[in-house]
């Protein structure tokens, strides 16, 4: 396994490059009581489900406690996650195509976006020993390069190659609630870039953060390395056999929890 050299290449960028790409694919942090998933139509049982899986989300996204995907202490508050709910809406994936389906919309794919009561979110942080990240987020510059046998590439701003893997990352950064910054399709050609990681002036702290990312055919999943540098001192935490879009939400929550104070994610 190669063990983090994107982690010199992130830090060659010059600060223009940063200025140009900010603006580009800076990932909007929406509000982070808000948070949407996937359901098929929208009968109330969907919902409900829908209703959970939102609601771990977005515990994670407000704390920044990554380590809180899975918690056991979550399933009684997901099964009655409507009571958390201050407001909810449904789009239609499908918009525009025609009904398929003799139900109408019953099998239609819908994104149900969700709003959540703050001071509820809050009270339950508080219950599980948590507490709501409020203050400014430092964005991420995410360097992230894929492997799969013979095929190499980086997830980039405005390369064809890694659309689906671009569409994923800003997904999982939007999900966990932090702003990043991709770089542009020139990275491919290693050389083109020179000078020093630098964040461009009034635009706030922004961190490199690289992953690597290999396909696994015995796992059937990526094997992902990630690195943060954060005060002082490198955090590299393992994902193994997942897809890759959990392994962007590892990446991604991950930095967010060391960043929040909430622990190191190699030490859960």
């Amino acid at each position: 396994m190669k063990r983090y050299r994107s982690l010199a290449i992130a830090r060659m960028f010059v600060t223009a490059f940063l200025i140009w790409c900010a603006g580009a694919m800076a990932a909007n942090a929406a509000d982070l009581y808000r948070t949407k998933t996937v359901v098929t139509g929208q009968g109330e049982a969907n919902r409900l489900i829908g209703f959970g899986r939102c609601l771990e989300d977005v515990l994670i996204k407000v704390s920044g406690a990554q380590k809180l995907a899975g918690d056991r202490r979550l399933a009684v508050h997901k099964s009655n996650a409507k009571d958390f709910v201050k407001a909810f809406s449904y789009r239609d994936q499908f918009e525009g195509k025609p009904i398929r389906d003799e139900q109408g919309t019953r099998d239609r794919p819908y994104d149900l976006t969700v709003d959540f009561d703050e001071k509820k979110i809050d009270d339950l942080l508080g219950k599980l020993g948590l507490k709501p990240w409020l203050s400014p987020r430092p964005r991420l510059f995410v360097l992230a390069e894929m492997e799969q046998g013979a095929r190499k590439f980086f997830v980039t701003a405005d390369g064809a190659k890694s659309d689906l893997q671009r569409d994923a990352l800003l997904d999982a950064a939007d999900r966990r609630g932090m702003a990043i910054v991709l770089p542009p399709k020139e990275i491919e050609a290693r050389g083109t870039w020179a000078g020093r990681f630098e964040a461009p002036a009034g635009e706030g702290p922004i961190l490199p953060l690289t992953g690597h990312l290999v396909w696994d055919d015995r796992a059937l999943g990526w094997a992902t390395d990630w690195e943060l540098q954060w005060q002082g001192r490198p955090h590299r935490w393992q994902v193994r056999g997942v897809t890759f879009d959990e392994a962007f939400r590892r990446g991604l929550g991950g930095a967010a929890q060391i960043l929040s104070g909430n622990g190191d994610p190699a030490g859960r």
